[in-house]
């Protein structure tokens, strides 16, 4: 039986269209994914990009749940510095008790952005033990007293809710601190491929099942994969020039909205190693590929990742990939 499929959307902006335009297509594809038979649909934060509308996650999530049955739908992830952990537990409280048991909060300890907005953001500390409190102080928000464990400060909205928590990361520290505090990670592999298999490997060792964070009785990865399926690996492949301009343009600093593909003969080369963990064909190429990542990696799930400059060619992708993996 194939392994749990998700996927991670950041609402693309393409050249020509607005944020209002992104996230209308963003949802018409949260239904879609439900109805194919996605697992999970997260959202992730991001700031100061021209080209990403998914910067208030958990109004985002609110909107697709809103418009799914099934599916669950989640933060991938909130960047915890960036926000006060009592507003993120009512926020999520009241997502869950809005929506009921289809809310996942994924945390991460990164700023979403570059060092000038994150100030703006008004940043706390990112350190591990402060993370790792924040959980904790989290768990207790969400867990049947609705009061935090380091402070007597309740919260009826939380209280009860025990929304699942992730911790997301892309390197052996970050899954070292999943692994300590007993948690599922999700591993951002889609851009982060350097450290894949020792972060695995990391935080299968370092699982604990005594931290007082500790939520789950084994280890369990969610591995993140670029992917672009069309009816040809030709078209896949042109296709997913869009996303390799994406890289280049953050590789080489430049910011504009999400670009058209360009025929392969035009292409400027020089693509971003950050893109090697990708599934890109026709539908038997990309369920192979995922297949092998899958066994590489050993993942209990994997979480797709796919830019297109047309929604239509994402929804078109979205289809195939169901078609070939339910």
């Amino acid at each position: 039986m194939a392994i749990p499929l998700s996927i991670l959307d950041l609402v693309s902006i393409p050249e020509g269209s607005t944020a209002r335009d992104g996230i209308a297509a963003s949802m018409t594809s949260a239904k879609l994914a439900d109805e194919l038979g996605y697992h999970r649909l997260w959202f992730a934060e991001h700031h100061n990009t021209p080209n990403l509308a998914s910067k208030a996650t958990s109004l985002l999530i609110s909107q697709a749940a809103g418009v799914t049955e099934n599916i669950r739908v989640g933060s991938g992830g909130v960047m915890l510095p960036n926000h006060a952990p009592l507003m993120v537990a009512e926020q999520y409280g009241t997502l869950a008790n809005i929506h009921g048991d289809r809310i996942d909060l994924g945390l991460g300890r990164a700023p979403g952005t570059d060092g000038m907005t994150a100030q703006a953001l008004s940043r706390s500390s990112a350190e591990p033990q402060a993370f790792a409190r924040h959980i904790y102080d989290l768990q207790g928000w969400f867990g049947e007293s609705g009061t935090a464990h380091s402070t007597p400060i309740f919260s009826s909205v939380s209280q009860g809710m025990e929304v699942p928590i992730w911790v997301l990361g892309s390197t052996v520290n970050g899954a070292s601190i999943a692994g300590q505090l007993g948690l599922p990670f999700s591993l951002a592999s889609h851009f982060a491929p350097d450290q894949i298999d020792d972060a695995v490997r990391v935080y299968r060792e370092t699982f604990s099942t005594e931290a007082p964070t500790a939520r789950i009785d084994k280890p369990y990865v969610m591995a993140g994969i670029n992917v672009m399926v069309a009816d040809t690996d030709e078209e896949a492949q042109r296709q997913f020039t869009t996303i390799q301009q994406m890289f280049l343009d953050i590789r080489s600093g430049r910011q504009r909205k999400i670009q058209p593909p360009v025929d392969l003969s035009e292409f400027p080369g020089g693509v971003p190693s950050m893109l090697d963990i990708s599934a890109v064909g026709s539908p038997d190429t990309v369920k192979a590929r995922l297949e092998e990542f899958a066994e590489r990696t050993g993942a209990d799930e994997l979480i797709t990742v796919t830019y297109a400059y047309d929604p239509d060619v994402r929804d078109h992708s979205l289809k195939l990939l169901a078609d070939v993996w339910f």
